[in-house]
């Protein structure tokens, strides 16, 4: 059954950058053959269902190759007889491409081999349906072009860190199309994400000719923090790790060293193409990342028991993981045995609130801001990360964490919080808002830095933004001060 495609005018540029090939493939247009096909025979079914490609699979439904109209012509018209087997005429091997993957990498795929259609594939190498170029191309502007073409080089380290600097001009187009910054924080950390997935591929291309192997058990390679909850800025860091399939004591050595091998490849690779180390080592290559299924859930289990200062930074860092590379199951079992831990433990919530006292919202007690006084070099401004998205993001992930609610997202949160009765519908406009305000003035700061070749950072002058601006900030920490006192009631019983 084929899938209705939207219009053209209805692909938002976004869609390009965060959708993957399945929501755009078609799903009947096609016809299939086995190899040893006469021509004549699938030409005729070709005509009978005026498709523009017929594709050849083997006996587990893997294509081998494609005969296209362009073949017909070339090939097969005036040259070939008509009980000519398919397999001596067709073109392989068939390019493909898998259908998790971005639209954006399947278009580059499109242009670069001058193919009208591209097989979409299954994890199993499966054909699931077609993209047509003419369903896409024709939605994109020359704009858009250059910029799919600069995000999707192939898997080269050279390639990926221009990928890198070309999400600076994406960030400052989407801005120029008014999309919202929270939008546009998704957007970059899907492509961060999908960076990620690719180095990965890449590895494990370069260790199976080195004689490596196949990965020894299956795995899911894991993001935490800002990549976890979708929320990048600019230049975020490496926070990630890895999920491993539980497998004999007698087999960790075997097992393990193949992973340290990945994981120090991974990371060393990120930060040459623009992820730079994790000051906290909370990164593959540390044990206390790399773990079994059966291992993470006795740590997280640990970790709850402590709830000592170490645990709790290490749970604040671990709590928002979100899978972007192999056996995703892995990380859907531990999310779920993450949140039936956290909530049969309020104690440690209690105490994770606690450790995010200090990060108190830039607001003075008569109501106005609070600015950096002890920093000279940001005498006078605000750090924005530091005294407004931390206390808000941390404040409702852990009320999602009391209410089970699985989604990272901060603003999926706020909105599962809301129709879960914990927040009334002013709150979540205005805790939503909130965020949206903080987001957008750091994406821009940090873009404007970026073209101005100074250093980056979450420090923000008043100055520099407008008076609604500041009365929307204003607003902003007063909502967020709100929340957190409702919250230290909640946790500890006490009104101050």
């Amino acid at each position: 059954m084929a899938i209705q495609l939207p219009s053209n005018t209805d692909i938002p540029r976004t869609a390009f950058f965060s959708l993957p090939v399945r929501d755009f493939m078609r799903t009947n247009k096609w016809v299939i053959a086995k190899s040893g096909a006469r021509c004549i025979e699938i030409i005729r079914q070709m005509t009978s269902k005026r498709t523009s490609c017929a594709l050849i699979e083997d006996d587990i439904g893997r294509p081998i190759g494609i005969l296209t109209e362009q073949d017909v012509t070339r090939r097969i018209t005036y040259r070939a007889p008509p009980d000519t087997p398919v397999e001596t005429v067709m073109t392989e091997p068939v390019v493909t491409v898998q259908h998790q993957q971005l639209l954006y990498h399947a278009i580059a795929t499109l242009l670069r081999y001058d193919l009208q259609q591209l097989p979409v594939v299954n994890n199993q190498g499966r054909l699931v349906g077609i993209l047509y170029r003419q369903d896409v191309l024709t939605a994109a502007s020359h704009g858009l072009m250059h910029q799919i073409e600069q995000l999707s080089h192939e898997g080269t380290v050279e390639g990926l860190k221009e990928v890198k600097a070309a999400q600076i001009e994406l960030a400052q187009a989407l801005f120029a199309d008014n999309v919202p910054a929270p939008e546009i924080q998704q957007l970059l950390t899907r492509i961060n994400n999908d960076i990620y997935r690719r180095i990965i591929e890449m590895v494990l291309r370069l260790m199976t000719t080195e004689g490596w192997g196949d990965p020894p058990v299956t795995a899911a390679a894991i993001v935490m923090g800002s990549s976890g909850r979708g929320e990048n800025f600019l230049f975020p860091d490496q926070d990630n790790g890895f999920i491993i399939a539980d497998y004999p004591d007698s087999e960790h050595t075997r097992i393990d060293t193949f992973y340290i091998e990945l994981a120090e490849r991974l990371c060393r690779i990120l930060n040459d193409v623009g992820f730079p180390y994790c000051n906290g080592h909370c990164m593959a290559m540390n044990p206390l990342w790399r773990k079994t299924l059966r291992q993470w859930i006795e740590q997280i289990s640990r970790w709850g028991q402590k709830s000592n200062f170490i645990a709790i930074r290490l749970s604040d860092i671990f709590f928002d993981f979100q899978p972007v590379w192999g056996n995703n199951k892995l990380a859907v079992e531990l999310r779920e045995a993450v949140s039936q831990l956290t909530r049969k433990n309020p104690f440690f919530l209690k105490q994770m609130f606690l450790e995010k006292t200090k990060h108190n919202v830039a607001l003075g007690f008569l109501g106005g801001f609070i600015t950096e006084k002890a920093d000279r070099d940001h005498r006078g401004q605000i750090d924005l990360k530091y005294t407004g998205t931390i206390p808000l993001i941390g404040a409702i992930r852990l009320l999602a964490l009391r209410e089970g609610i699985q989604k990272t997202s901060t603003l999926e949160r706020i909105y599962a919080l809301r129709e879960a009765g914990i927040f009334s519908a002013n709150e979540y406009e205005n805790l939503s808002a909130a965020f949206s305000l903080l987001t957008e003035i750091l994406l821009k700061k940090q873009i404007v830095d970026f073209n101005a070749s100074r250093r980056i950072n979450y420090y923000v002058d008043l100055k520099t933004l407008s008076k609604r601006q500041r009365w929307l900030l204003l607003d902003a920490f007063r909502s967020i001060n709100t929340l957190r006192n409702q919250i230290h009631y909640e946790f500890t019983a006490q009104l101050f």
